[in-house]
């Protein structure tokens, strides 16, 4: 008699997820509201293509799965692409409890004011300070970094931004009355806008280099768009008061975001702008606005107010945010405003925290700690924390790789990545 084959049975390794966050005891975060679209009906829906549609369907994973549970299931075809988005996602909040600062540097005399990321280079930094500074910083290597020394006092730098077509060269709207493309080695390229008056200055600029195109605002309310050669397209008054933030949308670079110490984000269609009411929406807020970031996707907008209050909006419904997010980061003159953006790989935003005794859920000596939030539920997921480095962190930027974390605290640049294990 032949003997009876038994049949292969498969079993999935049971994979436990050990919890990484390096939160100390303290009060839970007020959870993120969730406001109702107003008026009934159907809300608007996406009106372009190039927006992704999919945002509101995620599935997201159950807490306790694993990041190899969640690529078998999607090699199996049993998990779709946002819960392999998801898995990832969690995996990369566990590694950053092993996040400390690598790398320290005070190279300015006045506080900095501005940071980007270089486009090729994961670890190349350009900070800028209220003096005028930039500062060019690879610090992978120990050479010294390049330094370009400006006017000190009214020369401070409000934008920053690398030339994708070339990055030897940046961007800079400064105090000094300037929006303008420089190298390097000091040398002024091409000056697209000048006050030629000490009262107005330009504090927030965009480029895009698929469409040629430069955004910049300054502090009585004026956007200007011009084209990377330098010929003004138009120049509206689009606020009552400072333009603090510019953005174009990183996928459908038409569409263009205003933010203002008007309390008010107005989102405009560079096509058809005719004059200071042809804005697609106006965003009211309770207290004047620092920042307006569109996601890496084009899908969703961050916006940082001066007080204890982030906003998430989506392109399903621009003008109904679908998170607020209670958070203490309020502004005073001294201190480079505060400003919330997102990582560019995951949806988490990171923030830096001021505490306030008036908060909702302060307690006593609270740290000044870098947050990292959930950029659907809102939920808290971790705070970083280094106590030789307590002081306010107003900016913070992941690299394009989103493995490495700039923050500029005060004088001090701060380089953030993940602690190697020992043998």
């Amino acid at each position: 008699m032949i003997p009876r084959k038994r049949p292969e049975t498969q079993k999935t390794p049971k994979v436990v997820a050990r919890p990484g966050s390096r939160r100390s005891p303290r009060e839970p975060e007020p959870a993120a509201k969730k406001p109702r679209a107003k008026g009934p009906g159907p809300s608007r829906r996406y009106d372009s293509g190039c927006l992704w549609a999919g945002l509101a369907s995620l599935q997201v994973p159950k807490a306790g799965s694993s990041i190899v549970r969640v690529l078998h299931q999607h090699k199996l075809g049993e998990a779709a692409w946002p819960s392999l988005q998801q898995g990832l996602q969690q995996s990369f909040v566990h590694s950053l409890a092993a996040y400390r600062i690598a790398q320290k540097a005070s190279p300015f005399d006045r506080r900095a004011t501005a940071l980007a990321w270089h486009p090729a280079h994961p670890s190349t930094l350009a900070v800028a300070s209220k003096g005028g500074d930039v500062m060019l910083w690879n610090f992978g290597i120990k050479d010294k970094p390049t330094f370009i020394k400006r006017i000190g006092a009214g020369g401070s730098i409000m934008g920053l931004k690398f030339n994708l077509l070339n990055s030897n060269q940046f961007y800079a709207c400064s105090m000094e009355g300037t929006t303008r493309l420089q190298d390097f080695g000091g040398n002024t390229i091409r000056v697209f806008a000048r006050t030629d008056c000490c009262n107005i200055w330009f504090c927030s600029l965009d480029v895009s280099a698929d469409s040629r195109v430069l955004v910049t605002g300054d502090n009585v309310g004026h956007v200007i768009l011009l084209n990377t050669d330098g010929k003004e397209l138009w120049n509206l008054r689009m606020h009552k008061k400072k333009a603090t933030h510019v953005a174009l949308n990183p996928c459908c670079d038409w569409l263009l975001a205003t933010a203002s110490v008007d309390q008010t984000v107005k989102l405009w269609d560079l096509r058809q702008v005719k004059g200071k009411d042809s804005f697609l929406y106006s965003l009211p807020h309770s207290q004047p606005v620092s920042a307006a970031c569109f996601s890496p996707d084009g899908a969703r907008l961050l916006t940082t107010d001066q007080r204890n209050e982030i906003r998430v909006y989506s392109s399903s419904q621009w003008d109904c945010p679908v998170s607020l997010i209670p958070h203490p980061h309020r502004h005073f003159q001294h201190l480079t405003p505060i400003k919330a953006t997102w990582h560019p790989r995951y949806n988490l935003i990171v923030v830096g925290r001021y505490p306030d005794p008036n908060f909702k859920s302060c307690v006593p000596y609270e740290s000044r700690t870098v947050d990292v939030f959930d950029g659907n539920s809102g939920k808290l997921l971790c705070q970083l924390y280094d106590p030789e480095s307590s002081g306010i962190i107003s900016l913070n930027e992941f690299n394009p790789m989103g493995d490495t974390l700039a923050s500029a605290m005060g004088y001090h640049i701060l380089v953030w990545s993940q602690e190697e294990a020992g043998p």
